[in-house]
């Protein structure tokens, strides 16, 4: 009986493909986001920087970001080697530490409700689900 060892850069570039994929939708999303908010304030839809936002407002900024959300998880799972909704989930799992983080930091500058930054992190994992799922492999 023989046995094939696992080659080092096939691991390699399963890890390295496996990174990419999350990155990849961390991107998209922060593009999307940020371009979209780019837009909306030369629109004069959002006021000008440095002006708080109204609540109606971040409702609207709330919705773009959360199908952003799932686009991103999408894209990771989509360019994940194996196991795509894992990586979505990862995906997930980190932006939501970077979003508590960004939370929590600007948590008293009246920078917008609190409700805003506590949704953009809740919904880290539903969104990541629902582009995993729209990729078409539901399994952990």
């Amino acid at each position: 009986m023989s046995t094939t060892p696992i080659s080092g850069s096939n691991a390699d570039s399963k890890w390295g493909r496996s990174v990419l994929a999350i990155v990849a939708g961390f991107v998209v999303v922060v593009v999307l986001s940020l371009g979209t908010d780019v837009v909306l304030h030369l629109l004069k839809v959002f006021p000008p920087l440095g002006e708080r936002m109204s609540d109606g407002l971040f409702v609207w900024a709330t919705a773009y970001r959360t199908i952003y959300g799932i686009v991103g998880s999408y894209i990771t799972a989509l360019l994940a080697p194996r196991r795509p909704m894992l990586h979505a989930m990862v995906g997930a799992v980190i932006g939501m530490i970077i979003g508590s983080a960004g939370a929590i930091a600007t948590w008293n500058k009246d920078l917008g409700p609190h409700w805003y930054s506590v949704a953009l992190v809740v919904e880290g994992i539903p969104c990541a689900w629902i582009g995993a799922k729209i990729r078409g492999d539901a399994k952990p």
